[in-house]
Formats: C-alpha cells, sequence, structure tokens
C-alpha cells in the first residue's frame, strides 16, 4: 500500500474536520488542492466521507467501536494516528 508522504500526513490529520465541514477556507484550499493530485488521498477522503454518511445514517445510539475504527485506521494505512 501507498505510504503517505509529509504532505500528506499533514492534510490527513485534518481530514476529520474537513469532511466535517469545520475547516477554514484556507485549509480546504489547500486540502482539495492537494487532492487534485493525490489518487491516495482522494481514496482515504471518499472512504470517510462513506464511513460518516453510514455512521449518520445510522440508529444515533450506535457508537463506533474502538477496535473497528483501529481497524479502519491500519486498512487505510493510517495507523501512525493512532498512536495520537
Amino acid at each position: 500500500m501507498h505510504e503517505h508522504n509529509a504532505e500528506c500526513k499533514n492534510l490527513l490529520a485534518s481530514l476529520s474536520d474537513y469532511v466535517d465541514g469545520e475547516l477554514g477556507e484556507a485549509l480546504c484550499s489547500e486540502i482539495e488542492k492537494h487532492l487534485l493530485d493525490c489518487e491516495n488521498c482522494q481514496v482515504v477522503v471518499n472512504t470517510l466521507r462513506k464511513t460518516v454518511d453510514l455512521y449518520r445514517s445510522s440508529d444515533e445510539s450506535t457508537q463506533v467501536p474502538a477496535s473497528v475504527m483501529q481497524r479502519l485506521y491500519v486498512r487505510l494505512n493510517l495507523d501512525d494516528f493512532l498512536s495520537h
């Protein structure tokens, strides 16, 4: 699987806020510019959006278990973020 470079890792740290629409315009523009040229980060963003959409459409009392989130991060090659 693709190793994320330093730029990817910096942007991936803000993706949750990006997908939730909670980032400022400048950082959103920076992420969107990066996504134009980085297919791997496009996959991560699309997967995160789908996951969030599925979660929001499910029963609100349902919580994603920590083990599921850990497997998702590992599968997306983001396991570095688990230690934060």
